[in-house]
């Protein structure tokens, strides 16, 4: 999978899963539906913020990979906090070239694979099972923290 089929793919989710939350919501406080609605929201809300997460860790990833300056790897996550704004953003990042290319696995002349980061980026990509492993792992790990400490606003 490219990092642009990769990015593209989480961007679309994120904004799916927007929808699943914002219905959930209708249900609970414009159309009253009371249980139901709470299990709308916290269906949706459970989802929705999963997928926010693992397309956060994405954007830095991905971001990383296609050596995006740090203010773009933040705006690219910070998309996620505006309904829908993962799309034109994925839109965007393809159109001007910044989803362009596989992922870099082999060292070139490029000073920049000479960094830390860069060499344990390659590391990683030359380790995909694993890297999926660590991924997958630091999600769970993040959304269950979060979990614990409780749903945004508070539980009402």
């Amino acid at each position: 999978m490219s990092p642009r089929l990769f990015f593209r793919t989480l961007a679309i989710a994120e904004a799916v899963t927007w929808t699943l939350l914002i219905l959930g919501l209708l249900m609970k406080y414009v159309w009253q539906l009371g249980e139901l609605g709470d299990l709308g929201v916290r269906i949706g809300g459970t989802i929705h913020g999963f997928v926010f997460l693992a397309y956060g860790m994405t954007a830095v990833l991905v971001g990383l990979n296609q050596r995006w300056k740090i203010p773009t790897i933040a705006l690219g996550v910070v998309t996620a906090v505006v309904p829908y704004a993962t799309i034109p953003f994925d839109l965007w990042a393809d159109r001007t070239g910044r989803l362009d290319g596989s992922w870099r696995r082999v060292e070139t002349d490029d000073p920049r694979d000479k960094t830390w980061v860069d060499r344990l980026l390659r590391w990683f990509l030359t380790h995909p099972v694993l890297l999926a492993v660590i991924f997958v792992v630091a999600l769970v790990a993040i959304f269950a923290t979060l979990l614990v400490i409780g749903p945004p606003g508070g539980d009402h």
